[in-house]
């Protein structure tokens, strides 16, 4: 199970993982977004997805548990650090980073693909400035990583 980003023979990518933050990316206000608990079924087939967030709504467990996602609720304080821990200990050239905050700042830096979505909650100006692609909505996100080829016609230098 993966999905193979290749750029050129010297710049590939065997994508094993997505991470995705939770609020403001998967979920607006706690509660996941229409539509994208079929995607992220979907895009289970390919890949491990895993569900990154400090829970601002204490909502995640439940409205992930028809998921087919590994979530990690994170301690209070730190969180960027946090994430980035989880990014490195998977292999961050296996993974793809999606997430909207400051506190994904850091995980969406150091993945080799990043996306940051903006949706109703927006995005913070650090998330915008570290992810290689910005999408309007998560649907459009999962999109890139169910047709990689996009990925590859967005960031080809």
């Amino acid at each position: 199970m993966a999905i193979d980003i290749i750029f050129n023979p010297l710049e590939q990518y065997h994508i094993e993982h997505v991470l995705f933050d939770f609020n403001g990316t998967l979920a607006i206000d706690g509660e996941l977004i229409p539509g994208v608990e079929e995607l992220l079924k979907s895009l289970s087939q390919q890949v491990s997805l895993h569900v990154i967030t400090a829970d601002t709504f204490k909502m995640a467990a439940e409205q992930l548990a028809k998921v087919p996602v590994k979530l990690s609720i994170l301690k209070t304080g730190q969180e960027k650090q946090q994430k980035l821990f989880y990014l490195e200990n998977l292999g961050r050239d296996k993974c793809i980073a999606i997430g909207n905050g400051s506190n994904d700042a850091m995980m969406l830096a150091k993945a080799p693909i990043s996306i940051a979505v903006i949706q109703s909650e927006g995005a913070s100006q650090e998330a915008l400035q570290a992810a290689k692609i910005i999408c309007p909505t998560i649907h459009d996100a999962i999109a890139l990583c169910l047709k990689p080829k996009r990925i590859v016609a967005t960031l080809r230098k």
